[in-house]
């Protein structure tokens, strides 16, 4: 039942401030693991598990929202899931050991795929169904923002107070979030209540999407399958992936309905929205490293630079969602983000050593337009067939998508960039040889500056190898990163034919809920 007046703008503001909870919650522990590790004495592989633990138990909950808001009721699911994880967030400031720490974060996981996807339907309920595009845009600005902001926030709190306020303050905004929902939300039908369960679904689920989750988050660190637990878990997802598709599509009450899949703009748009993913995350993924591994920035640089893209973010959703409430193709709007992200990324192939703050503020800010006219036309023309209980579990699958398209692309990246550097490096090496005038030339004057501060003959021959040996390195790297953005935008550029696979329709809405 649609809204209108001041209640429909409370509801809305509501469920975003909610989606960031969580949203930020994802990226926020990334640029507080070193104080976490200082503090409660962990290795870096050890502390990896908190963004990890917190990732398989997000994209494990997202597929079943749907499923949890039909049988609870949405309102109390929402409301269960933002209460637990403001409680989880408590216990994760207060943990004394890691391993207790990541016990909280995987809880926290578990509330935070509840809010995200439970969020979105309400939002499409609240809002009037010519007016879907609008809801879909505000929805974006905590789910494009959120992972882009989150790094800042976190680095911020980590510097000017202690890590455990990184989780204290999703207190506050889980009160206030809780509150307003019991005040002005209501409960939508409870379509699953009374239907047996389907613990066989769970159960394949879980172990299928968090296996998989797990492979793609460990697997670069951990040399992929050449470790047995990487193996044994990647042949766990894809017979639990099996299991859970045949069961769910036997049962008469599945946990997710694959049946929504009929819907032509659906299953194009789970696919499209796994692209966005990978772009999403896996440039916010990339910069970072980056900037500050090459280029010498500090996290809170690094932070201040992604910023500005965030406001232009913000600024361009409701403007798409205006555009496609008059009639604009939301395919022609999601062409144009995918041409803009493909410019940005072409810019930063281009990157040098040299390339200062001011270098990255365009192609950020080109980058932040681009999503803004990627995220909300893309997922207004995945759900624009769903109606009734459908929309809920068509929104937990499109996030789940996008969730994975984001593992995926760091996990496909990290890998690209390992095997890209070695073979970047073997290429410079060839030009490392007493045959070639400029290495000559180049060893000949570090040679004689060191000799010139006072050093040996031998010192200086020694430090002029270490010279050029850091300087191979470092543009070995710059070469691997300039080639992944051109790879990165590459991909972009051939995911566009897939969104004229969608229906065109003059005005994208939201068919009246079946009850």
């Amino acid at each position: 039942m649609a809204e209108h007046g001041l209640r429909k703008w409370i509801i809305t503001l509501t469920v975003i401030m909610a989606s960031l909870l969580e949203l930020i919650d994802t990226t926020i522990v990334n640029v507080a693991l070193p104080q976490i590790m200082g503090n409660l004495g962990a290795t870096l592989e050890d502390a990896g598990w908190l963004v990890t633990g917190y990732a398989v138990a997000n994209v494990i909950v997202l597929p079943m929202s749907g499923w949890l808001g039909d049988r609870f009721g949405r309102k109390n699911y929402f409301i269960t899931s933002i209460i637990l994880f403001t409680i989880a967030s408590v216990l994760c400031g207060n943990a004394t050991g890691l391993y207790e720490l990541i016990a909280f974060r995987i809880l926290q996981g578990l509330a935070g795929g509840g809010i995200l996807s439970t969020a979105q339907a309400i939002l499409l309920e609240t809002w009037p169904r010519e007016e879907v595009g609008m809801a879909t845009a505000l929805f974006g600005l905590g789910a494009v923002v959120g992972p882009t902001i989150g790094p800042t926030i976190g680095g911020y709190i980590t510097d000017h107070f202690s890590w455990p306020w990184i989780f204290y303050v999703n207190v506050p905004v889980g009160a206030l979030a809780v509150f307003l929902v019991s005040m002005f939300v209501k409960e939508s039908p409870k379509y699953a209540k009374g239907q047996p369960i389907d613990w066989w679904g769970i159960c394949f689920l879980a172990i299928g999407v968090g296996s998989l989750q797990v492979v793609l988050e460990k697997g670069e660190t951990e040399d992929w399958f050449a470790t047995p637990y990487i193996a044994v878990l990647t042949i766990s997802a894809v017979v639990a992936a099996v299991a859970f598709i045949w069961r769910e599509l036997r049962t008469n009450h599945p946990v997710v309905n694959f049946r929504i899949l009929k819907y032509r703009s659906f299953s194009v748009g789970i696919f499209t929205s796994f692209s966005l993913g990978f772009a999403l995350y896996g440039s916010v993924f990339i910069f970072p490293v980056f900037c500050q591994n090459l280029l010498g920035f500090s996290a809170q640089q690094t932070g201040e630079l992604l910023f500005p893209g965030g406001v232009a973010t913000i600024c361009m959703m409701p403007f798409v969602g205006m555009m496609l409430k008059r009639g604009v193709p939301a395919q022609f709007m999601s062409t144009i983000g995918f041409v803009l992200f493909f410019v940005f990324s072409l810019i930063m192939s281009n990157a040098t050593l040299e390339s200062g703050t001011h270098y990255f503020f365009w192609p950020l800010i080109i980058r932040g337009i681009g999503m803004s006219m990627l995220f909300v036309p893309l997922t207004t023309l995945a759900v624009q067939d769903l109606h009734g209980k459908d929309i809920g579990q068509g929104t937990g699958l499109n996030n789940m998508m996008r969730q994975l398209g984001g593992s995926f692309g760091i996990a496909i990246l990290t890998t690209l960039i390992h095997i890209k550097s070695g073979i970047n490096r073997n290429i410079l090496l060839e030009n490392i040889n007493p045959y070639n005038p400029a290495f000559i030339e180049r060893q000949q004057a570090y040679i004689q500056g060191f000799q010139g501060r006072g050093y040996s003959a031998f010192d200086a021959q020694q430090m002029a190898n270490r010279a050029i040996e850091g300087a191979v390195a470092k543009q070995t790297m710059l070469v691997t990163y300039d080639n992944i953005y051109l790879l990165v935008g590459l991909f972009v550029l051939c995911c566009i034919p897939m969104i004229y696979l969608q229906k065109f329709k003059k005005n994208i809405t939201l068919p009246v809920n079946a009850h």
